[in-house]
């Protein structure tokens, strides 16, 4: 499965962006799917989930209410819609996908495919 990753840029605090995530050779509904995030001398952390029924979401808390994970079955796409971003949003966000049953939603060595990556700068 390969995944990339898009939709990054540089916005002003309390900007909107919204990330992609497409999937080639596999489907989303066959695996969870995450977005992570890292930045400068940072650990990558955790920042949604998406369930691979697409019934539940989780999400970091410096992110509830202002995150959103969705996914578009024909499109074979997941989203994650960053609204009222901060300047601590900045990072590479990174799209992923785990098996069914297997490991933490939270915990990125759980994640079997990941996507490249895309830069998301947030200005104070």
């Amino acid at each position: 499965v390969q995944l990339q990753a898009s939709g990054g840029g540089l916005v002003q605090a309390g900007d909107s962006l919204r990330l992609s995530c497409a999937a080639s050779g596999g489907t989303f509904s066959s695996y969870a799917t995450g977005w992570f995030r890292q930045a400068p001398g940072k650990e990558r952390e955790f920042v949604a989930a998406l369930h691979w029924s697409g019934a539940n979401t989780y999400y970091a808390d410096s992110v509830k209410g202002r995150f959103t994970i969705s996914r578009d079955t024909a499109k074979n796409t997941v989203f994650l819609q960053m609204n009222s971003l901060k300047p601590e949003d900045t990072a590479v966000y990174y799209c992923a996908i785990k098996y069914r049953f297997t490991g933490s939603y939270y915990q990125a060595p759980d994640y079997a495919y990941w996507g490249q990556g895309t830069q998301v700068t947030v200005s104070s």
